[in-house]
């Protein structure tokens, strides 16, 4: 009735396939083919970066009609995914073992929650998860992760014995205090929902970039040229270089979403005596609650709290312009939570073959579990959102 594919480049599957198999209106735009296939055209992901393509697809046989997919790599490491193993990598050597590779299913180097089991038949997401399983057990893989997947994959992915470990992000909701059933109608609103403290420290920071020279051009993907996608990359670059390490995503990579994904691309850009010199990038995911997603920053001269005002300040206005519901200001950074981005529980899964390891980790992550939603509580009860 059913058979499975395991195939090594999204590219063996068109682009309508996938995304027809995409109905979650509020899915982001990074589990979209045209995203997953730029990084491997890009040479972003690929065997010599670490990130070997390993996609599975279930068809009907009769048909070969397409049922579900899951985006999939073979990892020589743990780089790149923002949901941290390399203890238990380290405990596999130790113990004689190889940890890679191991199967990831994830949107490279994005943490943003989504749907990673593409397609709604229920009876084929169970084959391709069983298949997986079974997979990595014939090839002598570690293991099987899965990170940020929508809350709806918890209960499929049990059924086969992963283990939850939880994260936080922090995420800003575009509501007002007054109106609670609308959404802010500017930033000045915005600040008035956070306590004084807060709102003081935004304010100044803000002035220190305004009183810097600094002004900021906001460019829809539609409108980014070559030379536009040269500027930003050179930005997004530096930020990696400056902490010693390679960027992840090649210049092509940009180029073809420039052409590919426009319509779910913002750029922005701060300017300085007729140059610019920083930049972030937005992608949107145009439903009717509509999210924005905040993802690459970089800059080439320092400017006090420039990071805060392009990363974060820019992108909320643009939100409250647009009447967009929720940012996501990417991974980790408590000081986030301070410029009104508030916490969020998301969550990995994790297959473990060796039944010794598994135990071991299972009872780690409980103890982390435990202290991580403690500490979420915590941030909940001192976040500076007023109360209605």
């Amino acid at each position: 009735m059913f058979y499975t594919e395991i195939l090594e480049s999204i590219s063996h599957i068109p682009a309508a396939e996938w995304n027809q198999l995409i109905t979650d209106p509020d899915a982001s735009p990074f589990i979209r083919h045209e995203y997953l296939e730029a990084m491997e055209l890009s040479g972003s992901v690929s065997v010599s970066t670490g990130w070997q393509p390993c996609h599975f697809a279930v068809r009907r046989r009769d048909n070969d009609e397409l049922l579900c997919a899951m985006p999939a790599y073979l990892k020589k490491h743990s780089y790149g995914e923002f949901v941290f193993d390399w203890a238990w990598a380290n405990a596999y050597q130790q113990n004689g073992l190889q940890y890679y590779p191991k199967l990831l299913s994830a949107i490279p180097f994005t943490p943003v929650s989504g749907s990673r089991v593409v397609g709604d038949h229920q009876e084929a997401q169970e084959i391709l998860i069983a298949t997986c399983v079974q997979w990595i057990k014939e090839q002598n893989i570690s293991s099987m992760h899965m990170l940020f997947p929508c809350s709806a994959s918890e209960e499929l992915l049990k059924k086969f014995n992963f283990l939850r470990r939880e994260s936080i992000q922090f995420h800003w909701q575009n509501h007002s205090l007054e109106r609670p059933s609308e959404k802010l109608s500017d930033f000045h609103e915005f600040l008035y929902t956070l306590n004084k403290k807060r709102r003081n420290n935004i304010l100044r920071e803000r002035q220190s970039v305004e009183e810097a020279g600094i002004l900021f051009e906001h460019m829809p993907g539609s409108s980014m040229q070559a030379s536009d996608w040269d500027d930003f990359y050179t930005f997004y670059a530096s930020n990696y270089i400056n902490h010693g390490n390679a960027p992840y995503l090649t210049r092509s990579f940009f180029e073809i979403i420039g052409k590919t994904m426009a319509e779910y691309i913002h750029v922005i850009f701060a300017i300085k005596e007729n140059r610019r010199i920083a930049s972030s990038l937005l992608f949107r995911n145009r439903s009717p609650n509509e999210r924005v997603y905040g993802r690459y920053w970089g800059s080439t001269e320092y400017v006090s709290n420039l990071h805060f005002e392009t990363a974060y300040y820019q992108s909320i206005e643009f939100c409250i312009r647009e009447k967009i519901s929720i940012f996501e200001g990417g991974a980790q950074g408590e000081h986030k939570i301070h410029r009104g981005l508030l916490p969020v529980n998301l969550y990995s899964m994790h297959y473990l073959v060796d039944d010794r390891f598994a135990n071991a980790v299972q009872n780690f992550l409980e103890q982390e579990g435990n202290s991580m939603h403690k500490y979420l509580n915590e941030l909940v009860e001192h976040q500076p959102i007023k109360k209605s």
